[in-house]
C-alpha cells in the first residue's frame, strides 16, 4: 500500500532537521582519537621582541578571545599581514586544560587565538580595530549562540604599549556613542594552551559543518547589525 503523499515531505523535513541538529553544535566537533589528550601549553611572549623571525623579518604575537575559536581564527587568517593563527585556551586557572574541561565552563579559560603577524604590514592597533568588528562586545560571557564564560570576548595585552592601545580603543568606542557598555575583557596575557589538533584550521578541515554552524549561530548577521 502506498504511503500517503503528505508523509513524504514530513519524512524529508525530519531528515533535514536531524542533519541540521548534527551540524549545529556549539563549536563542538565530534570526538577524535586526540580528544581526551591534554594539549601542549604555550606561554605567550611578554614582549614583542620575543616573537620569532620569519624570512628574516621579526614577527609579533597578539592574543584575542572572540567566542568560538574556529570562527575568530578564520577571520584573522583573512587579514593581510597575519602569518598564522592558532586556537587555544587562555585566562584560566586549570593547568593543561582539555577541550572537554574548558567547554564545561569550569576551568576559567576562554576560547582564544594567538595571532602571529608581521608588524611591517599590519599594526597592533589595526589588529585591535579588526577584532572589535568581528565580535559582539555588548554581551557578557557570550558570543552569538555560544553562552558561558568559556566564550567571553577578550583582549589580552602583553606589555604597556598594547595595554594603552586596547584601552584607548575601548574608550573610543564608548565615547563614540555606538555602545554604552562594553563587556569585552581587557587583561594582561597569561598562559595560552594550544587546543587539540582537530580544532586547528577547523574551518578548512570541516568546511560544510563549519559553514552551517557559523550561519546558524548568527555570527555574521549580528556583526553586520552591530558594525554595518
Amino acid at each position: 500500500m502506498n504511503r500517503p503523499p503528505v508523509l513524504r515531505p514530513l519524512r524529508w523535513l525530519a531528515m533535514a532537521w536531524a542533519v541540521g541538529a548534527f551540524l549545529l553544535t556549539a563549536c563542538t566537533p565530534s570526538q577524535s582519537s586526540s580528544a581526551g589528550q591534554a594539549p601542549a601549553a604555550l606561554t605567550t611572549p611578554t614582549e614583542v621582541e620575543a616573537a620569532p623571525v620569519v624570512n628574516g623579518k621579526p614577527m609579533a604575537y597578539a592574543l584575542f578571545a572572540g567566542g568560538c575559536f574556529w570562527c575568530i581564527e578564520a577571520d584573522f587568517e583573512k587579514l593581510a599581514g597575519v602569518v598564522a593563527v592558532d586556537s587555544g585556551y587562555t585566562a584560566g586557572k586549570t593547568p593543561k586544560p582539555t577541550y572537554a574541561q574548558v567547554s564545561a565552563g569550569h576551568t576559567g579559560h576562554t576560547e582564544a587565538v594567538t595571532v602571529l603577524y608581521d608588524p611591517s604590514q599590519v599594526s597592533y592597533t589595526q589588529l585591535v580595530d579588526y577584532f572589535w568588528r568581528h565580535i559582539d562586545p555588548t554581551v557578557k560571557d557570550q558570543q552569538f549562540c555560544d553562552v558561558g564564560p568559556q566564550y567571553r570576548s577578550g583582549i589580552y595585552w602583553q606589555n604597556e604599549a598594547e595595554r594603552t592601545v586596547a584601552e584607548a580603543s575601548r574608550d573610543a568606542l564608548i565615547s563614540s556613542g555606538r555602545f554604552t557598555t562594553i563587556h569585552t575583557e581587557l587583561a594582561p596575557s597569561s598562559a595560552f594552551h594550544l587546543a587539540e589538533e582537530y580544532h586547528q584550521d577547523y574551518y578548512k578541515k570541516n568546511e560544510l559543518r563549519y559553514n552551517y554552524y557559523r550561519l546558524s549561530c548568527g555570527r555574521d548577521a549580528r556583526v553586520k547589525k552591530l558594525w554595518g
